[in-house]
């Protein structure tokens, strides 16, 4: 199992894609001659970002600004890429934002938007375009999970839990179409410097410096463990070193660590 071949139908269907690790997959995959359709919000960025990669890397790279959480525009996404006459070889779920603090403070409408955008999101976009992948023997998925998925995090209850649930997701759906020459792999990656945590003081950012890594080796080990059909991926030497603890310590040792530093 591999990455599909770079197509001139073909495409890399990336949300998030107008800042941080979304950006990141977006130049990556250009700079290996993959074209691109590029989700999100903000118009004005993905135009911006999709001219600049089809000048530096010449390949074709389409602007699709979409709200992923309002259903009409969501599930027109494969009408608008057949419009353009595109098939989407490579799925990349990556949009997604954080809430912090105790959950019982946190809004209520934002809890669920997290919700609705990390978890209901790329179910749908996997259940949309991995059916052709799995009918042509040839796609790949990269859902954009976290080390936070690892355990519960006080404090980060909602987002943790949402990750827990995309990473649980993609091992499952792995196991079922590999045999079917489709892998799908889960980026779990520690803290990244990106603007994801930029909008509130997120519990996360309290974490030493030596546990985050750069938008771009993100990305390029995340990339690279796809192409290997690689089930999960976890970018960093660093925290794939420290995650044994997070991922399999008795949980009545865990919790009171995890909910005291995050306080």
């Amino acid at each position: 199992m591999s990455l599909p071949p770079p197509a001139e139908d073909g495409t890399v269907l990336i949300t998030g894609a107008s800042s941080g690790i979304g950006r990141e997959f977006a130049r990556q995959f250009a700079a290996r001659g993959y074209g691109v359709a590029l989700v999100a919000r903000r118009a004005g960025r993905l135009g911006e970002l999709a001219g600049e990669l089809a000048r530096e890397h010449v390949v074709r790279a389409e602007a699709l600004p979409c709200n992923l959480v309002v259903d009409g525009e969501r599930d027109a996404l494969p009408e608008r890429l057949r419009a353009l006459g595109l098939r989407v070889d490579v799925l990349v779920n990556n949009a997604g934002f954080a809430t912090g603090g105790p959950f019982h403070e946190s809004p209520r409408v934002h809890e669920v938007e997290q919700v609705r955008i990390l978890c209901e999101t790329p179910v749908a976009l996997t259940s949309m375009f991995l059916p052709d992948m799995v009918a042509r023997r040839s796609g790949c998925v990269i859902n954009v999970a976290s080390t936070a998925g690892f355990a519960p995090l006080p404090n980060s209850a909602g987002y943790s839990a949402a990750k827990a649930h995309l990473l649980r997701f993609s091992e499952a759906v792995h196991a079922e179409v590999r045999k079917h020459g489709v892998t799908v792999s889960a980026l779990c990656p520690g803290p990244v410097y990106t603007e994801l945590f930029d909008k509130n003081d997120h519990p996360v950012e309290r974490l030493p410096g030596i546990a985050w890594i750069d938008a771009d080796r993100c990305v390029r080990e995340g990339i690279d463990g796809a192409a290997r059909g690689r089930r999960v991926v976890i970018p960093g030497a660093r925290v794939r070193a420290g995650s044994p603890f997070v991922r399999y310590a008795p949980r009545f040792v865990q919790l009171p660590v995890m909910e005291k530093f995050f306080r």
